[in-house]
Parts: C-alpha cells; structure tokens; sequence
C-alpha cells in the first residue's frame, strides 16, 4: 500500500472516530413527564446533559416548540402519560438545522410558558421544565366570590397541604413508599372530614400528583382566606429508628433539633427536585413599614400556631406514637405566610419499617386525619373569628388542665383575666384540675 493510501486510510479513520464521538457526546432525551394541575399543567424533558434550548410559540393552531441543540432521541412519544388538559401531545418535527431536536407540545388553548434548565438533582438527572399556565380562570372565580353578600356569617376556612407532589416524591421508604402519596391521601381525608364539619370549609393547596411551590401554597391560602394552613408530611431521617408523630411550628432561627435541621435541609432539596421556576421581588417603596406589619402580624399567627400544634398534639396522641411530646420548632418556607397561622404535621417516620407500612393502612390514615380534624375543631369552637357561624353558637367553655393559669387561658382565648373572673364569678386566681370555667367573648 502506498504512502497517500495510508495517508487516506488514516484520514478516514480519524474522521469515524471523530463522528461517533460526537455521536456519543450528543445530548439525549431520555424521558418526557407531564404532571397535570387544575389550572396549569408542567412538562419536564430528562437530558443526558445541560439544556441548550430556544423556544417560541405559534398559534392556529395553539404550539410550543422547543429546540434543544446537539440532542436526539430515541422514544416513542406518543406512549407517554397525559392527563393534562392544557397537553394535546408532545411530538417532534423537522429540525431547522442538523443536530437539532425539535420538539413540539400541541395545546388546546393560549397559555403563558415559563422554561428553566435544572441540574442533577437525585433522583433526576438534567432536566428542562416547561411550566405552562393557561391563566383567567382566578378572575372569574374571584368575580364569583365577590357577589356573595359581604355581611353574611361565614366558614372558617382551613388550607390543607400535602406535602411534595409530581417531580419531588419527598422521602421515599425502605419498601420504596413514596411520601407524596401517602401524604395525599391523608390530607383527602382531613378534608372531608373539614367538610362535613357545620361552620367549616377546607381548601387543598394540590389535590393530585403535582409539584406546587412553597411561595404558591400560601398564595393559594390566602387567596381563599384561610384561617388556618396545615402542611402534612411524612418525616424520615438518615437512620431507620426514630418514630413517632410530631407537629411542627415556624422557628425565626435554627431549628431547636438534629431532626429539625435534616427536615429544613430536605424542603430545600423539595425545591430543587420540583423546579425552582419562581423568584419572590419586593419592589414597595414603602418596604420597611411593611416589614413592620409583617412582623406584627407574625406575632399573633404564630401565638396562634402553638396553640393549634398543642391541640393536635394532645389529639396524636391518642392514636399513634409521639416523637415528641410538644411542639418542635423550624424554619419551614410553607408555614413562613406572615398573615396565616401554620403548622407541618409530621405524621410518623416513613423511614421506618413499622411506620412505613402503618402509613399505608387505611384505618391509620383515618386515625391521624381524625385526630387533625379534633384538634383544629377544639381550637376552632373555643376561639371562633367573630365573622364566622362559629361565633354566633353558644359561649365557649374551658376544662382546666394542670398547669394552666387563669392568665395562660385568658391569653389562649385572647381575654382578659378580669372578664374571665366576672364571666365565671371567680372571688380569686386559683383554679383546680378539671374546673370548667365559661369564656367570654372578646
């Protein structure tokens, strides 16, 4: 063989290698999921590496159309599961250049798209989200809610919470449990149980398997006015023996426990997995005098939460084992809404062999939503706001508890300790264990 065929041998080779190369650096779609929420929909593309992407939309009919550059793919899109009613399907069509993957999501109607790249975060690799929000269905339920009569009594409104959704399945058990179900279904049944109670209403923040930001649950309970926010969860830790119900207020600090940190470190890592496509912007001028509300209003809500986690506590106990036996404290960004008393119900350790399977049994689940619905109920019906049906039932009444003060209960029912005393014809400050004392309206 020559000296110029061996050159072009050589040549040849080079260039093969060099073109499967690059065919093995080719970024690759691996996996489409779409997770479905009322008024929105999400569609996430798992990636063999970082996105690089451009997209615009197109209307009549309605499309997105994503370019991911160097990528490829080898799924079937069309056996990928849809129940969105924003998604007609996801496809692909022809690329406007070489090594490009275009993909096209069909839609039923206009919607505000929202894309963001996120990096490897376990269980996931990279990912593309695509948030899409199909918008104005809030103004006309608002326009609704405004006809209603202004003076008219109404239900205590409580908001209820299941914890992770869709993207982030939370903590996941030695049997492969994944908390965002089991969590669901518990907070399902504190709802109906809300609802069938006279003089109240419950609100779920999600009510499938979807992720909902930390900053829009608030949002969805102050939209609906909540009086109350309930997040539940399902606690989990690095070993499997802890155990045990616990109930969780907000903490202006570090959390007052090792498993408070792990739990503050874990809804971080929630954020990452579900998507971190919101950024929170104070542009008020008047940022400072609404700090000073804010903090105001802080105060009196998270009084308020102790309180309720006190009640829910007592109630836990009666039907599962307590981790602690008094509420525990951190920072949490689900119960941090300044104007809306919260509380996280960690309903047991699914990090636990035992618990994991108890968590999953139907008579347990009622047992803790029945016991989160006594709490808030007893709270409820002795300090009723006064705009509700609650209030306009009978007086209140207290059962002395040991250790309890005429001046811890008057600042239980926001009172004071003189209106106590006339209300009861108290002659002096002591009390006795299982005293019934009536408690007047504020």
């Amino acid at each position: 063989m020559t000296n110029k065929a061996l050159k072009i041998q050589f040549v040849s080779f080079i260039f093969l290698l060099c073109l499967s190369a690059g065919v093995a650096a080719a970024n690759q779609l691996d996996g489409v999921r779409i997770w479905a929420a009322p008024e929105s929909t999400r569609v996430v593309f798992d990636l063999s590496k970082a996105a690089d992407y451009s997209y615009f939309t197109l209307t009549s009919p309605y499309r997105l159309v994503v370019d991911l550059k160097g990528a490829s793919t080898k799924l079937d899109l069309k056996k990928i599961s849809n129940n969105s009613k924003l998604v007609k399907q996801v496809r692909t069509s022809k690329p406007p250049a070489k090594g490009t993957l275009r993909l096209v999501i069909d839609l039923t109607k206009p919607v505000k798209a929202n894309l963001f790249a996120l990096p490897p975060t376990a269980p996931y690799g990279n990912r593309l989200v695509v948030d899409l929000d199909a918008g104005g269905t809030k103004a006309s339920s608002a326009a609704t809610v405004n006809k209603k009569p202004t003076n008219a009594l109404r239900d205590v409104v409580i908001a209820i919470d299941a914890g992770h959704g869709g993207d982030d399945p939370g903590s996941i058990g030695p049997k492969g449990t994944y908390e965002k179900r089991v969590v669901l279904q518990i907070a399902k049944k504190v709802e109906a149980k809300i609802n069938s109670t006279p003089g109240m209403k419950a609100v779920m923040t999600r009510t499938g398997d979807y992720f909902v930001n930390i900053n829009r649950r608030s949002e969805i309970a102050r939209n609906s006015k909540a009086d109350l926010l309930i997040s539940i969860h399902a606690d989990a830790f690095t070993s499997p023996q802890p155990r045990g119900a616990s109930v969780w207020v907000l903490s202006m600090g570090r959390a007052n426990s090792e498993i408070g940190r792990w739990l503050e470190h874990k809804e971080k890592h929630s954020e990452l997995l579900g998507g971190a496509g919101e950024i929170i912007q104070n542009t008020d001028n008047e940022q400072y005098l609404a700090m000073t509300l804010l903090d105001m209003s802080m105060d009196r809500s998270m009084a308020i939460s102790h309180n309720i986690a006190d009640d829910v506590l007592a109630n836990l106990g009666k039907v599962t084992k307590l981790h602690k036996h008094k509420p525990e404290s951190a920072s949490f960004g689900v119960l941090k809404s300044p104007d809306i008393p919260s509380i996280l119900v960690e309903t047991g350790f699914i990090s636990n062999h035992k618990e994991e399977r108890l968590l999953t049994q139907r008579e347990h689940q009622n047992n803790i939503a029945n016991a989160v619905h006594r709490g808030v109920l007893r709270y409820f019906e002795n300090n009723p706001p006064s705009d509700t049906l609650m209030a306009s039932k009978s007086s209140r009444s207290h059962k002395v508890r040991s250790g309890e003060s005429l001046s811890v209960i008057a600042h239980r029912y926001q009172v004071t300790v003189a209106s106590i005393k006339k209300a009861n014809n108290l002659k002096s400050d002591m009390l006795r264990v299982g005293q019934k004392l009536v408690i007047p309206r504020a």
